[in-house]
């Protein structure tokens, strides 16, 4: 049974999706403050975070920097601001999902369902990736480049197999929104330029002197060993 963290501040909110949630089969705790939702996260280590942008003790986006800080947690964020720029902003500050209030419980259910699938690999058959040295094990979301392992988030995860899979080709950043980020639509370049700037930081590469990482400017960006590129 998953176990949920709902971080709201929102009693009229929070009550009845604690109580719909449990009946789609979900373990469901409820914080009402940032600080004691993070309490919750370190102490109990939920399987997924719902988290609440306009929390009173503490702003939402801040509170997911925190978590990302100290945990890989997947995290979908809920909030009544429906404009991209801060759709963007979570994504960049490290959220797996969003859903805009108002949302119903079957909405919300069904994005935690999603989330949670994408966390657990795409399944038993489907082998390790290995491009140079960098090794991409789906199963059990592990990463290692030249046998030391790589501490990757979820969406960092995503975005690395997502381009493991195919090695050598430009895969453009209106296909990295729609297949990692689940966004149906271009215009938001910012969050996966961000997120492969964490990516390259981690593998110990930039963009000035890519190893794997190569930007193919105005197009994409592809995945290759080093020594590969033309």
């Amino acid at each position: 049974m998953p176990r949920l963290l709902l971080i709201e501040d929102d009693l009229t909110i929070r009550t009845p999706l604690v109580r719909a949630l449990r009946d789609r089969g979900h373990a469901v705790a409820a914080a009402s403050t940032a600080m004691d939702g993070l309490r919750d996260a370190l102490d109990n280590r939920p399987d997924l975070v719902v988290l609440d942008l306009g929390l009173p003790d503490l702003d939402g986006r801040e509170l997911l920097r925190m978590l990302r800080a100290v945990s890989a947690v997947p995290v979908i964020v809920a909030t009544a601001r429906d404009d991209e720029t801060e759709i963007v902003r979570v994504l960049d500050a490290g959220a797996d999902d969003y859903v805009v209030k108002p949302f119903t419980a079957a909405q919300l259910d069904a994005r935690v369902r999603a989330v949670l699938r994408r966390g657990a690999g795409t399944g038993a058959d489907d082998p390790t990736l290995v491009v140079g040295g960098l090794r991409v094990d789906p199963r059990a979301r592990q990463v290692t480049l030249d046998g030391v392992a790589v501490e990757l988030t979820p969406r960092e995860f995503d975005l690395l197999h997502h381009l493991a899979a195919r090695p050598g080709e430009v895969v453009t950043k209106r296909e990295l929104l729609t297949e990692v980020w689940q966004i149906p639509y271009g215009g938001a370049d910012k969050t996966v330029d961000v997120h492969l700037s964490w990516l390259r930081r981690k593998l110990g590469e930039n963009a000035q002197q890519p190893r794997y990482l190569h930007t193919v400017r105005g197009v994409g960006v592809r995945l290759e060993p080093p020594g590969s590129a033309a």
